[in-house]
């Protein structure tokens, strides 16, 4: 338990304020609804830094209602993002500074989502290690609009339990209430807390962890990111008996919603859980971790855009924005089995850059010239060079020599499988 006033000080302290300014600068993001940029932050903040403080400290600090920005999803409909001013941000930021290391203490070794030393790759591998133990029913419980739903006072009274400091408690019920700003019009936030706050991933391990030990005292295994909870038992009896508990404490005691319609029971192949998949090998009688097709086909979609012939962009400016893609997506799903899915991008890839190639050639004499140039005969690159049509003539044995995996590479493309093997050495 920590005395009244402690934490107000230490939230603004020189130190961790700075620390705090640092970090929403490092962080950059969009302005907030009064147009300050990142780049304005600390020119601000010279001048109104001690104001700030002191209306923090004497309470009177009010919080500007959030910018509402949509994303898009992946099934057509929007995340709400909450954008923060900046200097909102920094005051979000300092407090998440002096109350993570407290709570890290008390989170569950199974609490892997916006956790330091923790990831998404690491629940997928907990969740992969229980059904290798056994445990191959799996109870998937999908918290609807998790961060729009969050009761304030449920929240309040939870952080209650170890924060006895009224002054940080009620500056986190101001973040709460601060409200939303739509087109013009500015919405009371009465529930939820805004997804794209500083503080708002803490918050909501902080409400999430009362979960993680509900489980625990239950004697059952799971692995949890954010809001994306998965449960592990050994019998379809059994899952069914937790689907129907669990969901119950959810509802009547943290007071969130439960979606019924895409919560599920099932195998370990039937479920995905943070975009993986998960397959059974009879030979080693594991299982083990793939990549869904789904996700292979939303990277081989972007590849395509990138290697659009209609994109006017250098062809070596098109190799930097595919590796960065192909690095990213390797990056996340290097702990599954994607040798055979990093080699099928690769085809796709140097077919498709071949004739990004081929088009900056532009007429028969200049990819003559070029052919012969790279070592193919002259009675080849004639042929070649006269041929109609980019996906003919790019799948030929002739533009694979001139055009070859090696040469791709000295002009910048990235080898998928060759980062994949190299990730995981």
């Amino acid at each position: 338990m920590e005395e009244q006033g402690i934490f107000i000080e230490r939230i603004l302290s020189n130190e961790n304020m700075n620390r705090a300014y640092k970090q929403v600068k490092k962080n950059k993001g969009a302005a907030g609804i009064d147009g300050m940029e990142c780049a304005d932050l600390l020119s601000h903040l010279k001048v109104n830094g001690q104001q700030l403080r002191e209306s923090i400290r004497n309470q009177s600090y009010k919080p500007m209602p959030v910018k509402r920005v949509e994303i898009p999803k992946a099934d057509g409909s929007k995340r709400k993002l909450g954008i923060p001013t900046v200097t909102d941000r920094v005051v979000q930021q300092a407090a998440a500074q002096v109350l993570t290391p407290i709570y890290e203490r008390k989170f569950h070794e199974n609490s892997y989502g916006f956790r330091p030393g923790k990831s998404a790759q690491k629940a997928v591998l907990k969740a992969v290690e229980y059904m290798n133990e056994g445990y191959n029913w799996v109870v998937d419980i999908d918290l609807e609009k998790f961060f729009d739903t969050v009761e304030h006072d449920k929240l309040i009274s939870v952080l209650n339990k170890e924060i006895k400091d009224g002054k940080i408690l009620s500056l986190i019920r101001k973040f709460l209430v601060s409200g939303v700003m739509v087109g013009e019009q500015i919405e009371e936030t009465e529930i939820g807390t805004p997804q794209g706050g500083n503080i708002s991933p803490l918050l909501a391990n902080i409400l999430l962890n009362e979960l993680d030990w509900e489980l625990e005292s239950r004697g059952l295994k799971f692995a949890r990111y954010a809001d994306d909870c998965i449960i592990f038992v050994k019998s379809e009896k059994a899952a069914a008996r937790v689907m129907e508990s669990v969901t119950k404490y959810i509802e009547n005691v943290l007071r969130l919603k439960v979606n019924r319609g895409k919560s599920k029971i099932g195998r370990p192949t039937e479920i995905q859980y943070l975009g993986f998949a998960f397959y059974y090998q009879f030979q080693e009688k594991k299982y083990k971790i793939k990549v869904p097709q789904k996700s292979l086909d939303k990277v081989m979609k972007k590849v395509r855009k990138l290697t659009s012939r209609k994109w006017g962009v250098s062809n070596s400016y098109k190799a930097q924005k595919i590796a960065e893609v192909v690095r990213g997506w390797i990056n996340y799903f290097k702990i599954g089995s994607i040798l055979t899915a990093t080699r099928r991008l690769d085809t796709v890839i140097r077919y498709r850059f071949r004739m990004c190639i081929w088009k900056h050639w532009k007429n028969p004499k200049t990819r003559y010239k070029n052919l012969v140039k790279l070592g193919v005969s002259k009675k080849n690159a004639k042929s070649a060079a006269g041929f109609h049509g980019y996906a003919r003539v790019c799948r030929t044995e002739t533009i694979c020599y001139a055009m070859s995996n090696t040469r791709l590479k000295k002009f910048g493309l990235l080898s998928a499988e060759e980062y994949f093997c190299q990730t995981r050495c």
